[in-house]
């Protein structure tokens, strides 16, 4: 069972993960950076690059998603030294501080509501996220180019790319791909034909867009809707469903079946709500 709520920290997802049954899991790359709590240990999530598999026996997982670009700050490590890796927070901050935290989140009521104290901790003691790579990340996720997007910012490219690599893990390139990604995935699951997806996520055409989920997936687009896999939820500033080109209120994103896989509060999912909640 799977279950996440939007955390008091803002922009950050709190979810909690009992997998019913063994069985391997597929986590898409999304931006975002999780503090993960499994058995008494806390795990840093960092950013994906390529899709990464989950498995083993059935256990609790709980964990603090963050908007994308605001965890390095909070967990004073640049993104990109955590490119594609689950690492130990041993690893990245000393021992007595990763004592007292593990102590602090275990002696919680719930190891989810643990950690998100010690986010809410640790963002009052650090400073505010970098307004222009939330900006960025709004232009990125609703299919703005990159050289215009760093244009509107007033931002040449090798800065953006070093302020990007600092806060995402890699270039505002690889971002604006992934949240290409997820919007047309997105798309794909609300019903649009595969043809369309691609025009409206912005891929040349159909061809592109299989291409593209394939090498970040590592499945083709074809079994991927099929199986219904994907990673934590769908953030929303990587998913913009359009009927028409009007963004969809909330309550028209259509609702599919949830079904959990074992690993780190990752799914395996016959469906979603494709706002990032789970539907009940």
């Amino acid at each position: 069972m799977y279950r996440e709520r939007a955390s008091r920290l803002p922009g950050a997802v709190v979810w909690t993960s009992v997998p019913s049954g063994n069985g391997q899991g597929r986590v898409l790359p999304d931006g975002c950076m999780d503090l993960l709590w499994h058995d008494g240990r806390l795990l840093v999530a960092g950013p994906d690059t390529r899709a990464h598999l989950t498995g083993g026996p059935p256990s609790t997982w709980a964990g603090i998603r963050f908007h994308p670009g605001t965890a390095p700050a909070l967990l004073g490590v640049p993104a990109h030294e955590l490119r594609d890796r689950r690492v130990d927070l041993a690893e990245l901050w000393p021992a007595a501080a990763v004592r007292r935290v593990t102590a602090r989140v275990d002696a919680a009521d719930d190891p989810a509501h643990g950690l998100e104290d010690v986010a809410l901790r640790r963002a009052a003691e650090t400073a505010p996220p970098d307004p222009l790579l939330g900006r960025l990340v709004t232009a990125l996720g609703a299919g703005r180019p990159v050289a215009a997007t760093a244009d509107e910012l007033g931002v040449g490219a090798r800065q953006l790319h070093r302020r990007s690599l600092a806060a995402f893990g890699y270039g505002p390139k690889t971002l604006a791909r992934i949240l290409r990604m997820r919007r047309a995935l997105a798309l794909a699951r609300a019903g649009v034909p595969l043809a369309e997806t691609a025009a409206r996520a912005g891929y040349a055409d159909q061809p592109h867009l299989a291409r593209d989920v394939r090498s970040l997936a590592g499945v083709p687009l074809g079994e991927l809707l099929a199986r219904g896999q994907r990673s934590e939820q769908v953030h929303p500033v990587s998913v913009r469903v359009e009927d028409d080109g009007v963004p969809l209120p909330p309550d028209r994103v259509p609702r599919l079946q949830l079904d959990t896989a074992p690993g780190p509060g990752h799914l395996r999912e016959q469906g979603v709500d494709l706002r990032g909640t789970v539907a009940p």
